[in-house]
């Protein structure tokens, strides 16, 4: 669609990511990343240089509607809302001085080879062989489970030497004694980004998501009120909260910015932007651009 949309060229090499779940669009870019990466004799597929990569993500509320009475498979027609997003990426060097933002890291985790984060979002046929989303009751525990496992690989990236050292640690102690008192250290990524696109999961995933972190409201406002104004839009949904941020007038030259994305498998998804420039909110406009003034609001209730 977009290709005849926009008449372009007959050399474009496209790929349609479909049935990733809520981090597909963090999975599209660490596709146009390998893309655009420079060929080499074991790769003469890849996109060569000075090229460029368009990701759009979009969410689907269509095609998994489910027809059926199982309430676990129902809460999926009620909770995803139509979204969209396209992220233009080049590697042309003569492109860093209009670009917003620099791709550091991206770490993908993916617990499927263990049956309880396998099944907990799972499309199934009911009882009645009609087909459906199934959302267990687990999927708090195996998001839980993805994120310790990314942030472990993703802290070693980022973190200062002092907060992996702490890590480490309470790692050690928790083998040593085998007793399950000890808990493991959380680091402080605060000391590491200044801002956080967590995927708007709903308000128990924020909630937790908030805890484990340790994170104040003011790192949370993005996703909050993201949720509270389109509503969960899938993997589209970090887009809208890098958008706030730039909105707010908060995106400062060299800030680093979190994208986390849970999906269905189970997926753990981390992409890490440096910011290149000041986002000036009037100059740049964006979906968030006409009603900013009215943000945040007030979603404790």
């Amino acid at each position: 669609m977009i290709v005849n949309h926009y008449k372009l060229r007959n050399n474009v090499v496209s790929y349609n990511l479909t049935g990733m779940g809520c981090s597909a669009g963090l999975i599209s870019i660490d596709l146009a990343k390998q893309l655009l990466q420079q060929p080499n004799k074991a790769n003469k597929w890849q996109v060569h240089h000075n090229s460029y990569a368009l990701v759009f993500s979009t969410e689907n509320v269509t095609g998994a509607t489910y027809f059926g009475n199982n309430r676990s498979m129902f809460v999926s027609n009620c909770i995803f809302r139509l979204g969209g997003a396209a992220i233009l990426l080049s590697n042309r060097s003569s492109d860093s001085h209009r670009s917003k933002y620099y791709l550091k890291h991206i770490v993908r985790t993916h617990k499927g080879s263990q049956d309880d984060c396998y099944n907990s979002v799972l499309q199934k046929e009911d009882e009645e062989g009609l087909t459906g989303v199934s959302l267990s009751k687990n999927i708090m525990n195996s998001a839980g489970k993805a994120l310790n496992t990314n942030i472990s690989i993703l802290g070693k990236c980022v973190l200062p030497w002092t907060e992996q050292m702490k890590f480490l640690a309470s790692l050690v102690m928790r083998d040593f004694f085998k007793t399950g008192v000890i808990k493991s250290y959380t680091p402080n990524f605060v000391l590491a980004f200044k801002h956080f696109c967590i995927h708007t999961g709903g308000k128990v995933v924020q909630d937790e998501m908030q805890k484990v972190l340790k994170l104040s409201d003011w790192h949370m406002e993005p996703s909050r009120m993201t949720l509270y104004r389109y509503g969960n839009t899938s993997s589209s949904s970090v887009w809208y909260e890098l958008e706030y941020c730039e909105a707010k007038g908060r995106v400062k030259r060299g800030d680093q910015i979190w994208q986390i994305g849970f999906g269905s498998g189970f997926k753990c998804n981390s992409v890490v932007w440096c910011a290149l420039h000041t986002i000036d909110p009037v100059k740049i406009k964006n979906s968030w651009t006409d009603e900013i003034h009215e943000f945040p609001v007030n979603v404790t209730n």
